[in-house]
């Protein structure tokens, strides 16, 4: 088993960008693994300096999707959830996740709030171009969360 103390775990969900991700923060020289969904406790043994979950193409309410360790958005490791992966972490938070009636695929940008964590070295403010695939939305954020 390898360590990731000055890495990023890339939890994948199904997504088709999941080797793109990966490629990003490659490029950023930063190590990272891309591993199907681990329990808390193999996150812990790994030692992430973060986590990145990816998308999928599932709604998190579809019979035999994937799910998230609700454990893990207590580990002390910053989180950053793409798309289902972000609507996983609502929920073991203890969010409010529902269909959206409608899916969504496109160009979007993500508004860095805060350059610390996953976002050190980024500007509060800056915006950051992404793709967007989901049919579900966040109603209710977990407290302590932010968007």
């Amino acid at each position: 088993m390898t360590t990731l103390a000055n890495g990023i775990l890339i939890l994948d969900f199904g997504s088709q960008y999941t080797q793109l991700i990966a490629r990003r923060v490659r490029e950023s020289h930063v190590y990272c693994e891309i591993h199907h969904p681990f329990s808390a406790d193999e996150i812990r043994r790994r030692a992430p300096k973060g986590l990145i979950l990816s998308g999928g193409p599932n709604s998190v309410y579809d019979e035999g999707a994937p799910q998230l360790d609700p454990a893990v958005v207590e580990l002390d490791v910053p989180i950053l959830g793409v798309c289902y992966g972000m609507y996983l972490v609502a929920l073991a938070g203890g969010g409010a996740v529902e269909a959206s009636g409608e899916r969504e695929y496109g160009r979007a940008e993500l508004q860095v709030q805060d350059g610390t964590g996953l976002f050190a070295g980024f500007a509060p403010g800056e915006r950051i171009p992404v793709w967007m695939s989901h049919g579900d939305r966040v109603t209710r954020l977990p407290e302590g969360f932010s968007l």
